[in-house]
């Protein structure tokens, strides 16, 4: 298939180039719910209990959604919960999870990553949803399916913006594409991703998505989904699909690659503007590729990564040594097969990307040190940094959020580093302003736009708009200038983003150091090997240079 096309004038191009990150309606206009109340029943002395019961236990309203009829299907008590749906073996179960975690992604319910949930023990509830959305359930998903679910949802949210434009496209009708349901548009979008990008058979997926359309929604959406994805069958065979168009001025050219590459036009234009048309190419390829993890041995019950190998070889799992730090393993496939082994839930291991323990030995924790996490939570960073001071010195954690920090402490009792942490509930801006201890080392890993980790976090492109980088930017100087006020004569600063933007990263920096004075850049070249290192002697992990996620560290040492 080509990669770039000639020019199209389908309507497509015309309506996706004005919609910078998505073309879905607001949650309202999304349902057009409107709230049906039912009147009240009476109860006849010849009624059995059970049905007194049923009564009893009717709701007094629920929500029905007039163009798709998702909610309300068939007997309103089939969706309170009290009784089971009838299974059916027809539909694919892996689809049909699939079309429902994407609605509910997209309405903001859901996180993409399903493996994870499913080692948090949540994901059991994703076959509750599919009952209660669709009005059936399916069969339970096994490992394949799992596998499959995250491989259809994670690509058919990084390849949206092209998949609607296809879509579009083959509607022929702006109004048909903009009213389509949402559970018909998320059905449509699998099967092209499918075909598109997996190159599974057409006639298999138009097989199952047909089957889903019809049993969920109605025979007609069967029909509408029977017919566009067999125009598109027809196109890719004869490597005909519809054009993109990538030429004229630097904003057509912006909106182009966003539906070729599938990312907002604002994101395109700024990478654009600040790395290249080229390097901004090469960062959307990588943020669509598969992401590989990495895994770190828990150093702080005594595991090497040399124990974390061996469990690896044992479990299958395919693996290879980090090329950077000891006791960190990457793998590119199996993450289901380590959390169902229970690697992560007994601690023997944790999921930290190698960019992340870069950071870490910028800070360079010594034992007898008192460091200070300003922006601890989730804690990744804490817990690498608090089996480095080997039981000796104290690591305070500060977060806002105080559920956050429950868990950081399980997951340091877990990880038999406990005892050199404290957790402290508080806001930084405020925290600093009372505090009257200073610290050796202040770690400031800012609240930023992510933009370095989407490839992982594959809803985030979307979620993610310009409006935002503004408002972080503000957050990220007063953080800053808090954080300072804590760091010893003598200490040091250490500032991280897991962001790849200039104006999160080395601005805000080159902004702080004009505010004060008292502190000066210590080069991380003595930390980190020298291909990390920028000009400026700051820290960068480059996606497509480091084959990593993007993070940025600068290390301050504050004058005696």
């Amino acid at each position: 298939m080509k990669t770039i096309m000639e020019t199209s004038n389908s309507p497509a191009s015309s309506f996706l180039s004005d919609h910078t990150h998505t073309i879905m309606p607001s949650l309202p206009q999304l349902l057009s719910a409107r709230m049906l109340h039912f009147p009240k029943l009476s109860t006849t002395s010849s009624e059995s209990n059970s049905t007194k019961q049923l009564k009893k236990n009717q709701p007094k309203f629920c929500y029905f959604s007039s163009p798709c009829r998702l909610i309300l299907r068939k007997n309103i008590y089939m969706h309170s919960g009290r009784k089971k749906q009838k299974l059916n073996l027809e539909v694919s179960s892996h689809r049909a999870v699939s079309a429902v975690r994407l609605m509910r992604i997209e309405l903001g319910g859901a996180f993409a990553d399903l493996l994870n949930e499913q080692g948090r023990g949540s994901g059991d509830n994703e076959m509750g949803y599919v009952e209660r959305t669709l009005g059936f359930r399916t069969r339970r998903l096994d490992d394949r399916d799992l596998r499959l679910v995250t491989e259809v949802v994670g690509g058919t949210i990084r390849w949206r913006r092209y998949l609607d434009h296809l879509i579009l496209s083959l509607c022929h009708d702006e109004r048909m594409f903009r009213r389509m349901e949402p559970l018909l548009l998320q059905i449509l979008r699998i099967g092209f991703y499918e075909i598109t990008k997996l190159d599974v058979p057409p006639y298999a997926v138009v097989d199952e998505c047909v089957r889903l359309s019809k049993v969920a929604l109605r025979p007609g959406a069967g029909n509408l989904v029977n017919g566009i994805l067999r125009k598109l069958a027809v196109l890719k065979e004869s490597d005909s699909l519809p054009a993109v168009k990538v030429d004229g001025d630097d904003r057509q050219q912006a909106r182009g690659l966003a539906i070729l590459y599938s990312h907002p036009v604002w994101m395109v234009r700024r990478w654009t503007k600040y790395f290249g048309q080229e390097e901004a190419i090469k960062l959307m390829t990588w943020n669509n590729s598969y992401p590989s993890f990495s895994l770190r041995a828990n150093t702080g019950k005594g595991l090497t990564g040399a124990d974390l190998v061996s469990r690896l070889k044992m479990l299958k799992v395919p693996h290879e040594p980090s090329l950077y730090l000891d006791d960190f393993v990457r793998i590119k496939t199996g993450m289901q097969s380590v959390i169902q082994a229970g690697l992560l839930k007994e601690g023997f291991c944790a999921v930290q990307d190698e960019s992340a323990g870069l950071i870490v030995s910028i800070v360079d924790p010594q034992p007898g040190e008192n460091i200070i996490d300003c922006c601890a939570a989730p804690g990744g960073k804490t817990l690498f940094m608090a089996s480095r001071l080997n039981g000796q010195g104290t690591l305070f954690a500060v977060d806002i959020n105080e559920g956050r920090l429950r868990i950081l402490r399980e997951t340091a009792k877990l990880h038999q580093v406990i005892d050199v942490i404290s957790t402290i509930h508080a806001d930084l801006r405020t925290f600093s302003t009372y505090n009257v201890v200073e610290w050796d080392k202040v770690l400031l890993d800012a609240p930023c736009s992510g933009l370095g980790v989407l490839s992982k976090r594959t809803d985030l492109r979307w979620n993610r708009k310009l409006e935002d980088m503004e408002q972080l930017k503000h957050l990220q100087d007063e953080l800053l200038d808090s954080a300072s006020r804590l760091v010893k004569p003598g200490g040091v600063l250490i500032y991280s983003t897991c962001s790849i933007d200039p104006e999160e990263n080395e601005e805000r920096i080159e902004a702080f150091l004009l505010r004060h004075p008292e502190f000066d850049i210590d080069p991380v070249n003595k930390y980190v090997p020298d291909n990390f290192v920028t000009k400026r002697g700051f820290y960068m992990s480059n996606p497509v240079k480091h084959d990593l996620d993007g993070a940025f560290a600068a290390r301050l040492v504050r004058s005696e």
